[in-house]
């Protein structure tokens, strides 16, 4: 089973509960709540769960669990430049293709 990445997990919590706050001061804010909804479904997504509570609880648990010290945080970032291709025509990259984010990714 795969298991996200403890760094990512700790920051989206922390995103979420940060929108959660802000939300709860200003409850009639449409932008305020539609940034709420989109960090509780990044959670959900993440933490495989349906609702952003239980996403929220997951994740608390899964990082409560799963403590790593922050040099061994460091050691999981992607490795340097690599060269990837086939023959004479060697292509860098910096990262897998797994770890790329999209131009819509936030």
């Amino acid at each position: 089973m795969l298991l996200p990445a403890k760094a990512e997990v700790a920051r989206q919590l922390r995103r979420y509960r940060a929108w959660e706050r802000v939300m709860l001061a200003a409850p009639n804010d449409r932008t305020v709540r539609a940034t709420f909804e989109d960090s509780g479904y990044t959670l959900c997504v993440l933490m495989g769960k349906r609702c952003a509570r239980e996403a929220a609880d997951a994740a608390e648990r899964y990082l409560r669990v799963h403590q790593v010290a922050p040099a061994q945080e460091l050691s999981e970032r992607p490795r340097p430049v690599a060269a990837v291709g086939r023959g004479p025509q060697a292509v860098e990259c910096r990262t897998p293709a797994a770890e790329r984010r999209s131009p819509a990714g936030r």
